[in-house]
């Protein structure tokens, strides 16, 4: 007769996520409940900080019914001989099943439906995210079932470590032969017998939440569980009656979060220039097509835009928001600090000439500018005023509330001056391309708002570029002037834009539609002095390199 095969496990867990732990708990419980199991940790860099995958196997006889008899384990997993492969993180999960780890037949895939993204989604000026669905339709093909939920908000909500989550879904399973209780006591260990700590508790309320939710799952289709009452997104903002009347309804739900981040971020007085412009957009795009026959989508995609733009940060903005209370109860929850415990957080900054003068009349401004260029023209680096300040502190707090106060001096400064002139500009571009008779003109300048995004020099490259395509595709002589043309020219433009930093994509697609590439943007020379030479010990020269 043929021994049964182990049941073979893998587990991929990102750095700090305490993949470590949950296999020493998966291996006590296997020794609890009296099988032979082995463990193997393979560390490597993967994505993000450096995904470890641990391989398990337990053998799914007891050893009492083994007659002495030892089995044996692979040191490795084998592609396409797992049972189950448990993921910490969504993407994670797809690279394992991309390495043949996976089959339809035999795995069982429990992942959290949470994205730790790469350090590529992140680089893509535009929306680099992998999707999401794709991701999961990549799952359901290559699994015998799954398993897939949000572990990360399970652990928040349970104040543990997301490896808990992990072994209570793995228990919730049922793939292992092991009790609930076995689970349990693994997760106890020494403190089996006695009062647990906080930690454990912490740590037994993620694994009943996470083994709960998979029991009530199972018996029925695998598939992605839904989201619990408690982790609901947040009720959309309140939109103000006179809004609600003036603006059609699939334009409420944007323009209710632009109106209440325009008034968080400033007040009343500047949500109401945001709703204004908005007005000029809506009356423009009733104009062509007055039954709203593509949903108002002009109006929809620059109530996002806008408000965002109109919304740029700034070092208000951000002492704003580090000052604020939320702030602070949210580093004591991500930290798991208790009560009585004394969390110190320091926040470091480094503000330029740019950031400044933001908030100097444009004159003044002016001349602050010159003085940096000039500085720069001499090779030395620019102005910088490095800032360690304690956020925790009566003096760092007192600090940081006393610049969030100056939200009144915002709207004296030149960047604001600048930059509603800038939006003014595609406002202009946005209703000259409606009043052309063209919806989808009008609709693809309103889409280039995606270029405006970051700060410093992400955000005045993104402005540079929206100006540049406005000026030379929405406005300037074509090849062919029509409508239809420009909207396809500037739609290409766009998504070249957002597609890599450089730039090169964007220019290629400038001259591929007659449009002149960006100038290029002068970039200061600075000479390094060679140090002198230090003579050795032995009375020869030696120069330093840099």
């Amino acid at each position: 007769m043929s021994s049964p095969r182990p049941i073979a496990l893998l587990v991929c867990a990102l750095g700090g996520e305490g993949g470590g732990v949950l296999t020493e708990w998966l291996m006590a419980a296997a020794r609890l409940a009296g099988h032979a199991a082995q463990s193997t940790s393979i560390p490597g860099v993967a994505q993000r900080t450096g995904a470890t995958t641990y391989y398990i196997e337990v053998f799914p006889l007891p050893n009492a019914e083994l007659g002495g008899r030892k089995p044996v384990f692979s040191l490795s997993p084998v592609p396409g001989a797992l049972d189950a492969i448990v993921s910490s993180e969504l993407l994670e999960t797809v690279r394992q099943i991309g390495n043949g780890m996976s089959t339809p037949e035999r795995t069982l895939v429990i992942s959290s439906a949470a994205r730790s993204l790469t350090t590529a989604e992140r680089m893509v000026p535009g929306d680099g995210r992998a999707d999401a669905q794709r991701l999961l339709d990549v799952i359901k093909a290559f699994s015998r079932a799954h398993q897939v939920f949000d572990m990360s908000d399970m652990a928040r909500e349970a104040g543990t470590i997301v490896s808990a989550v992990m072994l209570g879904a793995l228990a919730g399973s049922g793939l292992l032969p092991f009790t609930r209780e076995h689970h349990e006591r693994a997760i106890r260990g020494s403190e089996d017998t006695g009062q647990p700590s906080r930690a454990t508790q912490a740590s037994l309320r993620g694994f009943a939440l996470a083994f709960d939710a998979v029991c009530q799952a199972r018996g029925q289709a695998s598939q992605q569980l839904p989201d619990r009452p408690d982790a609901a997104p947040a009720p959309p903002q309140r939109l103000p009656d006179a809004l609600r009347d003036a603006f059609p309804p699939p334009v409420h739900d944007m323009l209710a979060l632009g109106h209440a981040r325009l008034v968080d971020y400033q007040d009343a007085a500047y949500a109401d220039v945001y709703v204004k412009r908005l007005l000029q957009v809506l009356q423009a795009e009733q104009a062509i097509d007055p039954q709203g026959a593509h949903g108002w989508h002009i109006t929809r995609e620059m109530a996002r835009w806008l408000a965002l733009w109109m919304a740029f940060d700034d070092i208000v903005r951000v002492a704003d928001l580090k000052s604020r209370a939320s702030r602070a109860q949210r580093v004591r929850r991500e930290v798991k600090a208790g009560e009585a415990d004394i969390v110190k957080v320091y926040d470091y900054f480094k503000p330029g000439i740019p950031e400044f003068a933001a908030l100097l009349p444009p004159a003044l401004a002016a001349r602050i500018h010159a003085w940096e260029r000039r500085r720069l023209a001499a090779g030395k680096t620019p102005w910088a005023l490095p800032l360690k300040v304690g956020s925790h502190s009566v003096l760092g707090m007192a600090s940081l509330c006393l610049l969030a106060s100056l939200r009144w001096l915002r709207r004296r400064g030149s960047r604001f001056a600048k930059e509603q002139a800038l939006m003014q500009r595609w406002l202009d571009a946005v209703l000259a391309g409606t009043a052309q008779s063209s919806w989808q003109l009008g609709h693809e300048i309103a889409l280039c708002g995606r270029l405006i995004k970051g700060y410093g020099a992400t955000s005045e490259r993104g402005k540079r570029n929206l100006l540049h395509v406005i000026e030379h595709l929405a406005l300037a002589p074509l090849p062919d002037p029509s409508p239809q043309a420009r909207a396809a020219a500037i739609a290409a433009a766009r998504e070249a834009a957002l597609q890599e930093e450089s730039g090169s994509a964007l220019d290629a697609a400038l001259k591929q539609h007659g449009a002149p590439p960006r100038p290029v943007v002068a970039q200061p020379i600075r000479w390094m002095k060679r140090p002198p030479s230090t003579p050795s010990a032995n009375g020869q020269q030696h120069a330093h390199s840099r």
